[in-house]
């Protein structure tokens, strides 16, 4: 396709979808059964140099749904209290519209065609998030169904390291253990992570903006 140059850096950076930081915390592994309790999104922005950079953040404590699992296990990791009334927690649904509102209208802002979730371990947060979705009768989800970023892998190979908060620290971002397993600061600092290895790999000549788009 031939470029256009009233599209927005983001949308010719990634073929047209927008990167949309996502973390959750949730009951257990299981996406089908178990709990999901909070989720946080950070939307990101790319300057007309092609440098990437979080724009703004949201996140929502959720009532577990009705029969879901939720492992003690899970809520000694996490620090999560579902039943303290001071999370001011809200219904699944709720929650996922309060959400996407803010992604559908970036999408429709910078002339991108979906959203694309960016996650460390990113599948996980993925079927989390479809889970959600399906279980909540959302017609139409803003991000694309299987394809996600990973910062797991994409750290590995920037840094030699996949766990979050070690390759936060070897590639200088500042990680606090006890703010962690905190849906929004985890996906800051998820965030911070992909925006330096996308900056990093256009400083070192990986990326050019292109005359043609494939």
């Amino acid at each position: 396709m031939k470029h256009q140059e009233n599209l927005y850096p983001i949308s010719q950076r990634f073929r047209g979808f927008l990167p949309v930081v996502v973390d959750i915390e949730s009951g257990g592994f299981n996406a089908q059964t178990d709990a999901l309790l909070e989720i946080a999104i950070v939307i990101l922005e790319m300057d007309d140099k092609f440098k990437l950079s979080i724009k703004s953040s949201i996140n929502k404590n959720i009532t577990p749904f009705v029969g879901s699992v939720i492992e003690p296990s899970s809520l000694e990791f996490t620090g999560i209290n579902p039943h303290d009334s001071r999370r001011i927690a809200i219904d699944e649904v709720d929650a996922l519209r309060k959400i996407f509102l803010p992604i559908r209208r970036e999408i429709s802002r910078t002339k991108c065609t979906r959203a694309i979730l960016v996650g460390h371990n990113a599948h996980f947060d993925l079927a989390f998030m479809n889970a959600a979705i399906k279980r909540t009768n959302i017609k139409r989800s803003p991000f694309h169904p299987f394809s996600c970023f990973d910062t797991s892998s994409l750290a590995g190979l920037a840094y030699g390291q996949t766990v979050l908060a070690k390759a936060c620290r070897v590639a200088g971002i500042g990680f606090s253990n006890e703010e962690a397993h905190s849906a929004l600061y985890d996906a800051i600092k998820t965030a911070e992570l992909f925006c330096q290895i996308v900056n990093l790999w256009r400083d070192v000549g990986g990326w050019k903006d292109q005359k043609f788009l494939d």
